[in-house]
């Protein structure tokens, strides 16, 4: 057990970190357009990281049991310990519990802690997109807030004087469209409030009705207007940031793709952390990495094959029972065959 948590941490550090870049290369281009402050992006790439560690919890105990009884193969302690009566139920058995204690970590993951992050990941992305900050604009760039009912162009921006030339603002309001025009237009905060503010000189106002009823056109040497919106930005309603208690009493085909891939996440770590018992079987001379691509390459058909019965299910291809678990079955089904013909992965060399 000891062997198996020696190298947990650094496999858990290393496979979060290259998540967290992957992750982060999707958003710092909305962060150089933007779009996103830096405090928000590092909050973005948290979540996900928080989010995927129920993925990356399960394969990091199924690599460590690889390498870790991969070096005791290497440097003969489990030829040594099974001449010493230490049966390879005894192995499976110290490797089990390790398993279990994972899987409870997954499970509050999967059924809490993830939908939580999600919730949260969406609700921070969705008053991104309609808070509006001048300050992180660029020149000649297009911004879409409010989910669509307001853009703003500006021709250049002054990020450090909080002040941008030639400004468009056009907004969508029920039935009424309104279009601001102004030569200049700077950002405040209000010393009441804390809200920023957005005051616009030397300008034009246009409102037209989508009936063509009323048309206005005003022009003004100082306007202001809020940048926050009036009402509580509510993100729209995920499934994957749905309650597990919401879940269980749905009977929509995708909510129960959903719930099923919570369920299954703790049985696939122990299931997981099982296979990397045969598949760590080597000789001396190999090496404790040898079985490490093999490993990793059942890992990914594995993955991708729950993944894909996740979406049949919610489509409705396939019947929810046996749907994901299905997968689960092929999976146990191979540790069982590894276990009782070990030949087909190891094979002793006579000379």
């Amino acid at each position: 057990m000891r062997e198996i948590f020696k190298p947990a941490v650094t496999i858990c550090t290393v496979l979060m970190f290259i998540f967290g870049c992957y992750i982060a290369a999707r958003y710092l281009e909305d962060a150089v357009q933007g779009q996103l402050s830096g405090s928000t992006v590092i909050l973005l790439i948290l979540l996900r990281i928080i989010i995927a560690l129920e993925v990356l919890l399960p394969a990091t105990l199924y690599l460590s049991v690889v390498i870790a009884l991969g070096r005791l193969y290497r440097d003969a302690e489990m030829t040594a310990m099974f001449a010493c009566g230490i049966s390879m139920a005894r192995v499976l058995k110290s490797v089990f519990f390790v398993s279990i204690m994972i899987g409870v970590i997954v499970a509050c993951f999967s059924l809490y802690i993830r939908p939580w992050a999600w919730g949260q990941f969406f609700g921070v992305k969705a008053r991104a997109k309609a808070n509006f900050d001048m300050t992180r604009m660029k020149g000649g760039n297009f911004y879409e807030i409010e989910n669509g009912e307001r853009v703003i162009f500006a021709d250049k921006v002054d990020n450090q004087k909080n002040r941008a030339k030639r400004v468009f603002i056009q907004t969508k309001r029920d039935d009424t469209l309104q279009i601001i025009y102004a030569k200049q237009a700077r950002q405040y905060t209000d010393d009441t409030t804390g809200k920023p503010i957005l005051v616009f000189h030397d300008g034009y106002l246009y409102e037209f009705s989508q009936f063509g009823k009323e048309e206005r056109i005003l022009e003004f040497e100082n306007s202001a207007m809020h940048l926050e919106p009036k009402d509580v930005i509510q993100p729209e309603y995920k499934i994957k940031a749905a309650s597990t208690e919401h879940l269980v009493h749905s009977n929509n085909t995708e909510e129960i793709a959903e719930l099923h891939w919570r369920l299954a996440a703790p049985l696939s770590a122990i299931l997981l952390a099982l296979l990397g018992v045969p598949l760590s079987r080597s000789s001396p001379r190999q090496g404790k990495y040898s079985k490490v691509t093999t490993a990793i390459l059942i890992f990914a058909v594995y993955y991708n094959l729950s993944a894909m019965t996740k979406k049949w299910v919610g489509q409705g291809v396939v019947d929810p029972i046996p749907g994901i678990w299905c997968v689960q079955m092929l999976l146990a089904g191979l540790l069982l065959v590894l276990l009782w013909q070990p030949h087909l992965l190891f094979r002793r060399r006579n000379r």
